[in-house]
């Protein structure tokens, strides 16, 4: 597993380089000078200031030379200074990283625990109303937007039965229900998506595996069908869910820039786009960075625990 790890490693770096270049230059893309933005409205007709900010942001040197500058200082750390608040982007974004991190592992877990075990339901009952009702939930989360449902929720539990916030966040550090009260809505929002493809990819597999040798003879011998499901079936059914998953995830983490922003939510999916309509560009480019570099390392996570279902991929 050791040796499977450092390989992976390694064929991280280009893809971290790669993930470098293209943040740069499309944050560098974007309409908007963020000299001006820096400087203020009140002094934007004043040209020796204008110059002189932009040379202090090192925008009048060429493309190629930005983007090693910013490189080097990213590589210590360094993301530069919000262009609205002159607060330092890495503090800024550590500390809006864990409430956005808390909020796409609620929604992750939401969806697991909806999809496992409506999968095996359909899986094991395929062609009934059970599996016509499952297949109806995984085509209505698929196809129904984030924004959408997360807007749905709100009429349905906050205006209607005022029974969840519509908005803000309550920290864990005040209480855990309360915390859990903040956050329901929009995890299910983000949740029920992921939980829709997840669940149609668990009964597709299990229903494969279950056609397999190896179940006819577990069945054969007499085994409960739980125990055949849960002991044989399942864990092979799982391997290609995994992978289903880990593809997911930057879809989970590209989903909280819009619900943060719908719920008014202060993790870095709103940081982001806060960053966007006031031309913050070094705040852009550090959150894009460090979501691209959270979901690179929950591709390594899923990589490491296909390995972990089937050995045979770290043997090949």
């Amino acid at each position: 597993m050791a040796r499977y790890l450092v390989r992976r490693l390694l064929y991280f770096v280009p893809v971290i380089f790669l993930v470098t270049v293209v943040v740069f230059l499309i944050t560098m893309m974007l309409p908007g000078d963020p000299a001006l933005a820096f400087l203020g409205e009140a002094n934007i007709h004043d040209k020796v200031a204008y110059e002189a900010m932009r040379k202090e942001l090192g925008l009048d040197r060429p493309l190629p030379v930005q983007y090693v500058i910013w490189l080097g200082r990213a590589l210590q750390g360094d993301l530069g200074r919000s262009v609205r608040t002159h607060e330092a982007v890495l503090d800024a974004l550590l500390a809006r990283l864990p409430v956005t991190i808390e909020l796409a592992a609620v929604a992750l877990l939401i969806a697991l625990a909806i999809a496992i075990p409506v999968g095996i339901i359909s899986a094991t009952r395929p062609n009934t109303k059970v599996d016509s009702v499952a297949t109806v939930m995984a085509v209505s989360g698929v196809a129904l937007p984030e924004f959408f449902v997360g807007i749905l929720l709100i009429y349905l539990f906050a205006v209607g039965l005022k029974l969840l916030p519509p908005s803000g966040y309550t920290p864990l550090s005040v209480g855990i229900w309360p915390n859990l009260k903040s956050i329901i809505l929009p995890a299910l929002s983000l949740g029920l998506a992921l939980n829709a493809v997840t669940m149609r990819q668990v009964r597709a597999s299990l229903l494969e595996v279950l056609q397999e040798e190896y179940v006819t003879v577990a069945r054969a011998k007499g085994l409960p069908e739980g125990e055949v499901i849960r002991l044989h079936a399942l864990k092979n059914a799982m391997i290609p869910v995994i992978t289903v998953i880990g593809l997911q995830i930057g879809r989970l983490f590209g989903g909280t820039v819009v619900i943060e922003t719908i719920f008014a939510y202060p993790g870095m999916g709103r940081l982001a786009a806060d960053s966007i309509f006031f031309r913050d560009f070094p705040v852009l480019q550090g959150a894009v960075l460090v979501m691209a570099l959270a979901v690179l390392a929950c591709n390594l996570l899923t990589d490491l625990l296909y390995a972990y279902v089937d050995p045979r991929i770290r043997y090949a």
